[in-house]
């Protein structure tokens, strides 16, 4: 049987539990959050709760067994093999209309040509998932597949061109849908996705407005797009096709798709969105389409499972310190001011982590993953107390899903099917006032929730260079024939993933690794519990 002792191994998660709604079922189906392993455990160290992640483990795996790497193994490669439309078509390649040799030729650093080109990339080639070999499940961040974290080659397919595609460009029509909520850099990768198609020969490339509502909302039309159209949309934040969040049946998507004509289809969304994405996938592999899906991770929570990160992130995290050093200011320029910032993140505190990091003047970092008490010796109010006293002023940055266990549950949806969460910031607030005014000490809240400037701003560098590179991937995936894939970034390399592999739960900050553990060294804070 699989090893679970204070290993969590990522729990599946169905496309039924994921994606769009099934014919009959009465809500439009999302990704469950809130969902844990059965194999997840926490062992306590000291007052600090641990976690240690593992990868996903087939349950028929038994480390008792002395071949069990080998059947790992297997079952790894067949669960990352990329679904492809030969699986359910007799289709033929054709040699790739995409080719950079006109750059003119390519020298070998010493002034002698190259024959030939090398800018494609071979089928077989891989990427590790993971790099680094753990010694023991107790090393800080251990992500282990047996109780020895014994290491186990994991091998992913690489992302790029191949010299070998699957479909005809001219007689190509190419869809663009975003879903969800905004996110910095949405344009950049509608634009190279664009810019791209017209390089492999691609003429007919459509926008689906407002995600997957342009399917089937009356009055809703395809907008053309070219390179003419997309040249400067990445001058600007926001999504030039507009987001909304829920959909409809999918069958009702994929008629929608024959009608028009689509070929490939191009997501751009979260979890709940790649849910969807591969929902449809599998409706047009059940009715023998030639139809490519696939996804671009999106979401500036950056809790997508098995990526360094998504794009909009780093432009997220950025925006948000900026908010942290606002508060910062105000904090400090008060009599016993206490600068209190909101930052996004339902389940993954990515961005409160990273951003207090990067400002170096939070007190106070806040969590979901990591709970906390307000009240008693402990708590998050006698350590602010602690900091009026010693230093004057205080900085705490909370992420909005943190602390929810401490507030009345709601039991509203929003349209993702998404609970809607308890305001933590609004909460914090009344409660530090309060107990200060208890304890007969002044203090001065400074209260700052920038969610919708944070998400609504335009990719910064990195964020933008990601997304080009994202957006030329995916179609490359689509013409090498490729679908129900995504495409992301791991260990430094572009990579495409199975959509059921990256949706089985989202990805978490683990209170165990040293990312977490280096935001604690930079505010002090000690244990709210």
């Amino acid at each position: 049987m699989a090893f679970a002792s204070s290993i969590n191994c990522v729990g599946s998660t169905s496309p039924q539990q994921c994606g769009l709604r099934q014919s009959g079922d009465p809500h439009f189906c999302r990704f469950n959050r809130s969902k844990v392993s059965r194999h997840e455990k926490r062992a306590r160290t000291g007052s600090q709760a641990m976690v240690v992640r593992s990868v996903f483990v087939s349950p028929e795996i038994e480390f008792s067994k002395p071949d069990w790497k080998k059947h790992f193994q297997e079952d790894f490669d067949k669960r990352f093999n990329l679904p492809h439309l030969r699986d359910i078509l007799d289709i033929e390649p054709r040699p790739t209309t995409f080719s950079l040799k006109r750059r003119g030729p390519i020298n070998n650093g010493n002034g002698a040509p190259i024959n030939g080109w090398n800018g494609y990339v071979n089928d077989d080639d891989r990427a590790l998932l993971k790099v680094i070999k753990f010694a023991s499940p107790n090393s800080a961040g251990a992500e282990c597949i047996d109780p020895d974290c014994e290491w186990v080659e994991q091998w992913v397919h690489r992302a790029g061109p191949r010299q070998q595609i699957y479909f005809e460009p001219e007689a190509v029509k190419a869809g663009i849908v975003t879903c969800g909520g905004l996110c910095p850099g949405l344009n950049d990768v509608i634009r190279q996705i664009v810019l791209t198609l017209e390089k492999y020969g691609v003429k007919n490339i459509v926008g689906i407005p407002f995600g997957y509502r342009g399917f089937f909302e009356k009055g809703l039309s395809e907008i053309l797009l070219s390179r003419q159209v997309v040249e400067n949309i990445n001058l600007a934040g926001g999504s030039l096709l507009g987001v909304s969040r829920g959909g409809a049946e999918i069958s009702e998507i994929v008629d929608s798709i024959q009608a028009r004509g689509i070929d490939m289809l191009f997501v751009l969304g979260g979890n709940g969105t790649h849910a969807g994405a591969n929902a449809i996938h599998n409706e047009c592999r059940k009715r023998k389409l030639k139809v490519s899906v696939v996804c671009v991770p999106k979401t500036i929570d950056n809790d997508i499972q098995l990526m360094d990160k998504t794009f909009g992130f780093d432009t997220a995290v950025e925006a948000a310190q900026r908010a942290i050093n606002s508060a910062y200011i105000e904090a400090q320029s008060a009599y016993h001011g206490i600068g209190l910032v909101k930052l996004m993140g339902r389940s993954s505190g990515f961005i409160a982590m990273h951003a207090s990091l990067a400002s170096g003047q939070t007190d106070v970092c806040l969590i979901p993953e990591v709970p906390f008490t307000l009240e008693g010796p402990s708590g998050v109010l006698q350590h602010l107390e602690h900091l009026i006293k010693s230093k004057g002023f205080a900085v705490v940055c909370v992420a909005e899903g943190a602390g929810q266990e401490l507030l009345q549950k709601s039991n509203a949806t929003d349209a993702s099917g998404n609970v809607v969460l308890s305001d933590i910031g609004v909460h914090l607030q009344q409660q530090i006032k309060r107990h200060f005014k208890e304890v007969g000490v002044h203090a001065d809240v400074k209260y700052i929730d920038p969610t919708y400037m944070v998400r609504a701003v335009r990719a910064n560098a990195s964020d933008a260079i990601l997304c080009t590179v994202l957006g030329q991937n995916a179609v490359h995936g689509a013409f090498a024939g490729f679908s129900g894939i995504t495409t992301g970034i791991c260990n430094t390399h572009y990579v495409y993933l199975p959509i059921p592999e990256v949706i089985r739960s989202p990805r978490l900050v683990n209170p165990n690794s040293r990312m977490w553990h280096r935001c604690l060294t930079s505010t002090g804070q000690p244990d709210f519990l």
